[in-house]
């Protein structure tokens, strides 16, 4: 690699890292993943079935808590080949190509995911704020439009990342800071000008990490004044209850972003380690937790799931 500048056609692979500094610990990192993987893929997995053979669940909020299992199960399906094979196996090295169709998967469906929990901030509000429109307002071609929306709104958006890495000549060591390939960790790499890609890169996060981020929370202003104009305070505590789950969805999500930004800009002086295990928390966390979540507070998906593994009604 050296000092000369490749051409992406012709670059050796990358080196994708575990965990700097705590290579003997390697192996509980496999076991820790493996965990996760697991309960991300089955819990999901579960969470559709249940959607699917449960007729009363066959509404917007189920149809928009489907989008999100399945969304969180690409992001699952995105990390997996390199993060078992870097902690497992031992094999770090990734091609640009391939490199690049990761990157794109996971910036995609954290994209998705950032939309999905907007337009389901969105089905609060109506079913709070205005219980007498929402079958008209979220009718299913409705929830399908919205869906496709965000969708295309996030390829949109992610497309171009690679193509503007493409166009830049490489000279630096190719090795990578995580067990897979993030746009942040590969904008370092170039040797070329990388402004543009600085630009752009802070242009979609912007118009949508942070626009969606500011409309669930006037979603959530304007749901907690119609809830407080009810008198009855057992009332309130019953409508707020419904938005817990996705309240708690939201936190799950955004916490860790910011933590991983936080991290990287003021950070610096950390272990590498630290900042890897964030961005594992970052990616693996949400997906995990999103089913646990909606099993426990979701009275017919618990009695489905009861039925399911214990085969008894709860």
């Amino acid at each position: 690699m050296g000092s000369n500048p490749h051409n992406s056609s012709e670059l050796p692979p990358f080196t994708l890292t575990g965990l700097p500094g705590l290579e003997t610990s390697q192996h509980w990192m496999f076991l820790l993943l493996g965990t996760l993987y697991v309960v991300s893929i089955v819990g999901n997995a579960l969470i559709l079935f249940i959607i699917k053979k449960e007729q009363s669940l066959h509404q917007p909020m189920y149809y928009f808590l489907s989008l999100l299992s399945i969304n969180d199960l690409g992001v699952s399906f995105s990390t997996l080949p390199t993060a078992l094979a870097t902690f497992c196996l031992h094999l770090r090295k990734i091609s640009f190509d391939c490199c690049m169709v990761q990157m794109f998967f996971i910036h995609f469906f954290s994209f998705v995911e950032s939309g999905i929990l907007l337009i389901m901030s969105f089905d609060r509000y109506v079913a709070i704020c205005n219980p007498l429109r929402y079958a008209t307002v979220l009718t299913d071609a409705q929830v399908a439009r919205m869906g496709i929306s965000v969708i295309i709104r996030s390829f949109c958006m992610v497309f171009p990342l690679p193509l503007l890495l493409k166009r830049l000549p490489f000279c630096k060591a190719n090795v990578l800071s995580h067990s897979y390939c993030l746009h942040p960790d590969l904008i370092c790499l170039p040797c070329g000008n990388i402004t543009i890609n600085n630009i752009f890169g802070l242009f979609i996060v912007i118009s949508t990490f942070g626009l969606d981020s500011a409309l669930i929370l006037l979603s959530y202003i304007l749901i907690l004044r119609s809830v407080l104009a009810i008198a009855s305070w057992e009332e309130r505590l019953k409508i707020l209850n419904t938005c817990v789950s996705h309240m708690c969805a939201v936190f799950i999500f955004y916490v860790p972003m910011v933590g991983v930004s936080m991290a990287a800009r003021y950070g610096r002086h950390a272990p590498q380690y630290v900042h890897t295990l964030m961005s594992l928390i970052y990616l693996f966390v949400p997906p995990m937790l999103n089913p646990v979540i909606y099993s426990i507070k979701t009275k017919e998906i618990r009695r489905r799931l009861c039925k399911i593994l214990l085969g008894t009604k709860f």
